[in-house]
């Protein structure tokens, strides 16, 4: 027996919360399945009704084009995030601690740049030089905490 993984993610905009973690993994929009001109054609073939397909016709899922990672999916959700997550995401771009913590804290920030510039919002900074540590914690545009480190 295989077992693939995909990551859903709970959401309240699909299309834009896939679009903006297309930029921050380096994915690609899913393209709808073969034979279906968009996703929500394909979501009516498979029974999904007229009154949850709310919201734009564009991609709801990204891929890895490497084909390495795992697929992510946003699910639309009536309900907001209200908690903190359980589970998070940690975009390691530093190289680790093999790497000088100076260096490492540039990179770092440099991707937080780009990530605010994508719609991201830093929540908290570690930062702890006695334990050559560097890591921001940033959430998504809807709320959800991930880690640059």
């Amino acid at each position: 027996m295989t077992t693939t993984l995909q990551i859903t993610v709970d959401c309240a905009s699909p299309v834009d919360l896939a679009a903006f973690w297309a930029t921050a993994l380096h994915y690609d929009p899913a393209p709808p399945p073969e034979g279906f001109a968009s996703w929500h054609a394909w979501y009516r073939s498979v029974g999904v009704p007229e009154e949850e397909l709310t919201g734009p016709d564009g991609p709801d899922r990204i891929v890895d084009p490497a084909g390495v990672g795992p697929k992510f999916w946003f699910q639309q959700v009536p309900e907001p995030k209200t908690v903190k997550n359980r589970l998070h995401l940690d975009l390691a771009v530093s190289g680790g601690r093999a790497q000088p913590l100076a260096e490492r804290r540039a990179v770092i920030e440099a991707e937080v740049h780009r990530l605010g510039a994508a719609g991201a919002h830093v929540f908290r900074i570690h930062d702890d030089p006695a334990n050559d540590y560097f890591a921001v914690v940033l959430q998504d545009p809807e709320g959800n905490e991930f880690c640059v480190c």
